[in-house]
């Protein structure tokens, strides 16, 4: 569980200050998402969605199911590209396998996004996408679109809008509650099914003020060296794989199927 490989793909990044462009230019999608996202991603909100997915009753579906359901879904909150989810997931996933990254890994390439199954459960995507950040304490200005937090009703909470909120200095980020979307939904769905690593980089993925910008370094127990470590081994492969040629769905789909396998079920439950 040690390997971490060189990366050739990585050594091929052109003008990687291209991508998470946020400014003036980003789509007025992105910027709406964000607005409704920072509006109401507040911690009762956050508990009430854990609990009503925790009980994994919205039916029974494969993985790879799931990727081609997701398919026809578009990310509104991603500024880099607008091309469909099954896409950037074989993008991300072959890069991973070119620099021989264990088996493992390459599947969370492919599956890392797939928890947004839940826009097909009627959430809408300000709960589904985006950068992820820590709530029940103080919103950091490291955060994207910072500004947009000052309607969210925790932001002048007497406790959630404290430095450290509900929590302990250094309690460590696995007990810190984070906003609601995909990263956690898929990490509730596969945590029996995954090496740690592979949840790690599934559960932490887009939470970029942390692992990329630094913030909340308070929270942060002794363990998370090491946890973060995985997920910025895994977070260039989901940005910079991003690019306008399309790969071999169907040339690739039998490889995929065949790792799938090797991990899940023929269904798991969502």
């Amino acid at each position: 569980m040690s390997h971490v490989a060189t990366k050739p793909f990585l050594d091929n990044i052109n003008q990687p200050d291209n991508f998470r462009n946020y400014g003036d230019e980003a789509r007025e999608s992105v910027k709406e998402v964000y607005h409704l996202n920072h509006t109401r991603q507040t911690l009762d909100f956050v508990l009430s969605k854990k609990a009503a997915y925790g009980r994994f009753d919205k039916g029974e579906f494969g993985v790879w199911e799931v990727i081609d359901k997701l398919n026809n879904f578009v990310d509104d909150s991603d500024p880099d590209n607008e091309l469909p989810q099954i896409v950037h997931a074989l993008q991300t996933a072959e890069a991973i396998r070119q620099d021989g990254h264990p088996r493992w890994f390459v599947l969370v390439g492919l599956i890392h996004d797939i928890g947004k199954m839940l826009s097909f459960f009627g959430e809408p995507q300000w709960a589904v996408v985006g950068d992820t950040f820590p709530v029940g304490c103080r919103f950091s200005d490291k955060i994207v679109y910072p500004a947009l937090f000052a309607d969210n009703p925790d932001a002048k909470h007497p406790v959630y809008g404290t430095l450290n909120g509900i929590y302990e200095p250094n309690c460590g980020l696995d007990n810190v509650h984070v906003s609601w979307g995909h990263d956690e939904y898929l990490y509730m769905v596969t945590r029996d099914y995954l090496p740690q690593e592979a949840l790690w980089m599934i559960r932490y993925h887009s939470l970029y003020p942390v692992h990329r910008e630094g913030a909340y370094a308070h929270l942060l127990g002794p363990q998370d060296d090491q946890l973060l470590k995985w997920v910025r081994a895994f977070n260039p492969y989901d940005l910079y794989s991003k690019c306008p040629v399309e790969p071999d769905v169907k040339g690739l789909t039998p490889f995929y199927q065949d790792l799938i396998a090797e991990y899940f079920p023929d269904k798991i439950k969502w």
